[in-house]
């Protein structure tokens, strides 16, 4: 009987392994694909002569003397002005960041904390707030932006993002605060603390998994908008999404195309090499956030 048990149990392992190999392959397989294709020229990755030119470098031997070259990435960056979209990336994404979590984590310490019913009303109209889509939301700031001549600049850009953020990181930390036993705010004030000082010293050090798992879910928000950063920032604004939407150019004008190949591997790499340095903290955050007691 055990030995009928252990032959399904490693014929389910192994099929599950194949299962996850092929789902992984197929996952990471775009970005690896694009990966190649950035160190090639036009005529070789958007090759419709033959495919096997994106492998061989066909066109690109001819063209720069290499089977590789970096061409678009140093393009990009200079001509294309990437340089500052990405550093226009990273102004709004520590601002927003940095805000939400401030105001998320005070927010939702309270609420947690709290005895009275609105409590309950104030998380569900954050919640109708969240599942309204960008667009809807976007489209109500453009006219006062314009009438005030704010419309354009990074500011204004981060206030809305902020906005559209807030009753996520609200939600995800008031969870976490739920995870908190109340006693400890307790013992904290017998023990002389104010409320601020029970909030800095006790709460938020056994909070900082789940601080860190809302933190980088406001990041990828902010790092990857297309709608609010494309409706509300100029184009000598832009960060890097719409920067690169701006590469491909539009039906009546053609755009460069390796430029934003290029840019899709050098806005993505961050994510991975950030994802894969916290990926404890927010693994420890999310199953905090799972668990109550």
């Amino acid at each position: 009987m055990n030995q009928t048990i252990n032959k399904y149990s490693k014929q389910i392992i192994i099929v599950n392994s194949i299962f996850i190999l092929f789902w992984l392959t197929i996952s990471i397989f775009p970005f690896i694909w694009t990966l190649w294709g950035s160190f090639k020229v036009k005529a070789d990755f958007f090759s419709r002569a033959d495919w096997t030119y994106a492998l061989s470098g066909f066109n690109t031997l001819i063209e720069t003397g290499a089977t590789t070259t970096i061409k678009a990435y140093l393009e990009s960056w200079t001509e294309g002005e990437f340089g500052r979209a990405t550093m226009n990336t990273m102004i709004v994404t520590v601002s927003v960041v940095s805000i939400s979590l401030f105001l998320g984590t005070l927010g939702a310490y309270a609420l947690s904390r709290s005895t009275f019913k609105y409590t309950f009303y104030i998380l569900i109209i954050a919640l109708v707030f969240r599942a309204m889509p960008h667009i809807t939301l976007v489209s109500g700031y453009l006219f006062p932006f314009f009438q005030l001549n704010i419309w354009g600049i990074l500011p204004t850009t981060i206030i809305v993002l902020v906005a559209i953020n807030q009753p996520f990181t609200l939600w995800l930390l008031y969870s976490f605060f739920k995870t908190v036993p109340k006693e400890l705010d307790e013992s904290a004030l017998i023990d002389g603390c104010s409320y601020f000082q029970a909030f800095r010293y006790i709460i938020m050090p056994v909070m900082w998994p789940g601080v860190v798992t809302a933190g980088l879910f406001s990041m990828m928000l902010a790092y990857n908008d297309f709608t609010v950063t494309a409706l509300l920032l100029n184009q000598h604004n832009y960060t890097m999404v719409p920067k690169i939407n701006a590469y491909l150019g539009t039906v009546e004008y053609g755009g460069n195309y390796m430029w934003a190949v290029s840019s899709v591997v050098s806005a993505t790499a961050p994510l991975f090499m950030i994802i894969w340095f916290f990926q404890k903290q927010l693994i420890s955050g999310l199953t905090a956030g799972a668990v109550k007691g």
